[in-house]
């Protein structure tokens, strides 16, 4: 009898045993199904994308874009998409170029405030390599991009491109580089074989880093490059942008034509102090009358809205002035 009784309890134990163990395997089950449910819906609402810090899936149509540069937030609005906010200079206005496009646009400040930022619930934040040291924190806000920030800038068409994948607008993408090439080719026509002859000289009045001058390296001599304008043998090196020319070498700036620009209230004082100088009115330039003031916000920027502003004011003042 008590072996008939220890093989019963050994019957219930097996039973119990079996009984948990397909409990507990449905639970593991029900739960991977619930998950895999989960994770199903939550990849549908959105589209994973690789960037320079890994890859993050991003909204299918975000509609609270935060952009945390410059060149990034002119690209976004080329590409029909606008921004909530961008990380801008406090207290200036965005450039006059998009002025039409910015209303409603908050400016964060070029230090993006993280507060702040929180509080606007960004869906999808824009960021670049230069602000990686706190990519974690930003990711923690809302889907954050890094995108590739070098130093100097790459071109605008690298630029739009690189931002046409992360926002899947590359159709928009191409338009925008077919529309470019299709103005240059207008300026060409129109300019004729005089723009193989004209060398133009481009620079900048700054307070901080005096005068300088651009090299085959910026977005601008590229520009230039495009529609076959000619450069002033100081201006043809190999450089991104050369400052502090000093008023003994003024003639690093001469030309046939020159496109000067200057920042705000500082940069005006820094002009007007240059303009006063004897050596500024031995330029040949200076004599000729063919000195154009042009906007630093579009003629020192890498993006494609600030390139068609660069064409713009080569049309006003190449072509259409006498």
């Amino acid at each position: 009898m008590a072996v008939l009784s220890e093989l019963n309890c050994m019957r219930c134990f097996r039973f119990t045993y079996l009984f948990l163990l397909g409990v507990l395997i449905c639970t593991i089950v029900s739960a991977c199904s619930f998950h895999s449910v989960t994770s199903n819906k939550e990849l549908a609402s959105c589209r994973v994308v690789q960037h320079t810090a890994g890859e993050t899936c991003i909204p299918h149509n975000p509609q609270r874009v935060v952009t945390l540069w410059g060149g990034t937030f002119s690209s976004t609005l080329a590409l029909g998409i606008k921004p909530i906010a961008s990380a801008w200079i406090l207290g200036e206005p965005f450039p006059e170029h998009l002025q039409s496009q910015v209303d409603g646009v908050e400016n964060i400040g070029f230090e993006p405030n993280l507060e702040k930022l929180l509080l606007l619930k960004p869906d999808l934040i824009l960021s670049n390599t230069r602000l990686q040291n706190i990519y974690t924190q930003l990711s923690n806000i809302a889907p954050t991009v890094a995108l590739y920030h070098p130093t100097p800038p790459a071109s605008w068409q690298r630029t739009l491109e690189d931002l046409a994948k992360i926002l899947d607008k590359e159709q928009e993408s191409k338009k925008l580089i077919n529309d470019y090439w299709q103005r240059i080719e207008q300026l060409k026509k129109a300019l004729g074989n005089s723009r193989l002859q004209m060398q133009v000289s481009i620079a900048t009045v700054d307070q901080t880093y005096g005068i300088f001058i651009y090299g085959k390296q910026h977005p601008i001599s590229i520009v230039l490059n495009d529609i076959g304008l000619q450069r002033p043998p100081t201006q043809n090196g190999d450089f991104f942008t050369r400052d502090k020319i000093s008023y003994e070498n003024l003639s690093d700036i001469d030309g046939d034509v020159l496109f000067l620009s200057y920042g705000k209230q500082a940069g005006r004082e820094a002009l007007e102090k240059l303009q006063q100088s004897p050596l500024w009115q031995q330029l040949k330039v200076v004599q000729q009358n063919r000195v154009y003031l042009v906007d630093s916000d579009h003629w020192y920027a890498f993006d494609i809205l600030a390139m068609n502003a660069v064409i713009d004011d080569l049309f006003k003042h190449l072509v259409n002035t006498p």
